[in-house]
């Protein structure tokens, strides 16, 4: 099978960041499912381990978690899924990714694909949308009844914020902030139901006094925590919860201690990392979330489509996404 894959960490202006390759097409045993890939997009995770995850051994890696694609075999134990169908995944920290023709995925993270939209528009949403969900819903525990309460949204524009935003505007009944830095991304995320948008620019308490907005009840930093730390000190409401989804450096969370505010990280990988008892329940909120793209509650977050999936074209992606410029999702559809 075509793959585009890696031997060493390398910059990605280097051709051998990513190349094509050939493999051989793995086998779904157990509670795996055999998926042709119809379509993949690309995350911050994809050039964060193309960049600094050592490879094990001589072999290829392949790395890539968000797909969509037709199920083409089962393990002697897969009950959820059948050939034929089609799915949409976020994928498995621990195993080869989805820059590949046919990917091997345990059936209890996979969902079944909203059936109104088309594989590239699915591809751009498992991984930011269960991050997203498990954020908002297991992490901040926010509730559908949380009335007269603020969720602040920092760095909002991008493929987790745009859809957090959906999910908060449509499942909750929170005030939501988002904050954004151009008037492009200022338009999308009122376009999303962002409430307010603020500019990530300037300090994060000036911008709440200028517009005399509520001290949030709920802050998610999606980028650049270290940065923002301080402000969000400042405006985060007493026993307030804040969230956070990247990679601080360090992170001294003792100045929340005087408004006793909780502290929550999210990594959408420990569920199948760690094969937890729950883990299903990524199968469950990626199918739930199919019914709400099918019936029109949200849209998918796709932001360009950067064309077939090959190694040039994801250098591209990676090259782009490395810039913090992206708005929604970038997609490649297609060998």
């Amino acid at each position: 099978m075509k793959a585009i894959g890696y031997k060493k960490n390398l910059p990605i202006e280097h051709i051998e960041s990513l190349q094509d390759i050939e493999l051989d097409t793995p086998k779904a045993m157990g509670r795996d499912i055999l998926v042709e890939i119809k379509a993949i997009s690309v995350n911050p995770v994809d050039y964060k381990v193309r960049a600094g995850m050592p490879v094990e051994g001589d072999g290829w890696k392949v790395i890539g978690w968000d797909a969509a694609g037709i199920v083409k075999e089962v393990g002697e134990d897969v009950s959820l899924f059948k050939v034929g169908d089609e799915v949409w995944y976020a994928g498995d920290f621990t195993r080869q990714g989805s820059y590949a023709q046919y990917q091997i995925v345990d059936e209890r993270i996979v969902g079944k694909k909203p059936s109104s939209i088309s594989f590239v528009e699915a591809a751009a949403l498992p991984l930011t949308t269960l991050t997203a969900w498990e954020l908002l819903f297991d992490r901040l525990q926010v509730t559908t009844d949380d009335a007269n309460k603020s969720l602040l949204v920092i760095g909002a524009a991008g493929g987790v914020g745009s859809i957090l935003v959906q999910l908060a505007k449509k499942l909750t009944k929170l005030n939501i902030i988002g904050t954004a830095s151009r008037e492009e991304t200022t338009s999308w995320l009122k376009e999303l139901g962002a409430d307010s948008v603020i500019n990530h620019r300037h300090k994060l308490s000036e911008e709440f006094e200028k517009y005399q907005l509520p001290a949030p009840d709920y802050v998610v930093s999606l980028n650049g925590t270290e940065q923002h730390a301080e402000e969000i000190v400042k405006v985060i409401k007493p026993q307030g919860k804040f969230g956070f989804i990247d990679d601080p450096k360090s992170m001294n969370v003792m100045p929340f201690k005087h408004k006793a505010v909780s502290t929550h990280i999210e990594f959408m990988f420990a569920r199948s990392m760690f094969q937890t008892e729950d883990m299903q329940e990524q199968h469950n909120i990626l199918n739930e979330v199919s019914t709400l793209i099918d019936n029109g509650t949200i849209k998918t977050t796709l932001g360009e489509n950067f064309g077939i999936i090959n190694a040039e074209n994801l250098r591209k992606a990676h090259a782009f996404l490395e810039t913090g410029k992206a708005k929604g999702k970038i997609v490649l559809e297609g060998f």
